[in-house]
């Protein structure tokens, strides 16, 4: 049984989560930290506060020494994947080899019609994220990389120094979509997470999953699997540990509790003494 936890850094201040990440390094049975990658706060108060992800993540990332650290997901929308893979290369050498490394299509409507970032329709979203997440990962792993797609162009492009992870840091892939986000895990991850799953529904979308994997040639147990918990503050301890042996018993590997603002360090002390006891 393996855990994480995530704090979504919106509706929060930076000494909340570091509180959280701080301690989450200290207890053993967390394995992972993770923030996620939005301009905008997800839930609550869409106006209200939201720090940018990759700026608080490479700080948490030299706040703490052993944690695996990560963002749940980075949007190639908006993140060209050619900066993104010399981003992560960086902080793969800053965290010491601890980086897990989150992608996805993008699908925040509100904040990118804001930005004035372009989204496009569901076709458009994974055509280009299949093009970003192969650069990505040609870039973290090859001396010079060329490529010549419809979204992204990139002419013996290089990334170095590249990090300790070799051949680059774990590909992270989040969803469910059973067409084209299950085949790009299938194609590419090292790690999968379908957020919020009940047991029933991680295991068909594994199925799924397998399928994929079997069509592309690719040994599924490469892959990680691994669900998001809500955790609020005041979660029952029991209940959630509870709601983590039920996905374990589903076949998930990893269960990642996302916590609900406002963060609490003591709901953390109390279900880390619970899941040792289970």
């Amino acid at each position: 049984m393996r855990y994480g936890i995530k704090t979504a850094p919106q509706h929060c201040t930076w000494q909340d989560m570091l509180d959280i990440w701080r301690l989450a390094d200290d207890i053993e049975l967390f394995e992972s930290a993770w923030n996620f990658d939005h301009f905008y706060p997800l839930v609550g108060d869409t106006d209200g506060p939201c720090m940018e992800a990759w700026v608080t993540l490479s700080a948490l990332a030299q706040a703490t020494s052993r944690i695996r650290v990560g963002a749940m997901v980075n949007g190639i929308h908006y993140r060209h994947p050619a900066v993104v893979a010399n981003m992560a290369a960086s902080l793969d050498i800053v965290s010491a080899g601890r980086l897990d490394l989150g992608l996805g299509a993008g699908w925040h409507e509100e904040e990118s019609a804001a930005y004035g970032i372009r989204l496009g329709g569901l076709k458009e979203r994974f055509d280009r994220f299949d093009e970003g997440v192969e650069v990505v990962v040609k870039m973290l792993s090859q001396e010079t990389t060329d490529f010549h797609g419809e979204f992204f162009q990139i002419a013996s492009a290089r990334c170095e120094p590249k990090g300790p992870q070799v051949p680059h840091p774990p590909i992270v892939i989040g969803g469910g979509g059973e067409k084209r986000t299950l085949r790009t895990v299938a194609r590419w991850a090292q790690h999968w997470n379908l957020p919020f799953a009940t047991p029933e529904s991680f295991v068909q979308k594994n199925e799924v999953l397998m399928g994929h994997c079997a069509t592309v040639g690719r040994d599924e147990s490469e892959i990680t699997r691994s669900v998001q918990i809500a955790l609020h503050a005041d979660a029952d301890p029991a209940e959630a540990a509870g709601e983590a042996a039920a996905l374990f018993e589903a076949g998930v590997e990893v269960v990642i509790y996302t916590m609900r603002t406002p963060y609490s360090v003591s709901i953390v002390e109390a279900l880390a003494a619970e899941l040792a006891r289970t």
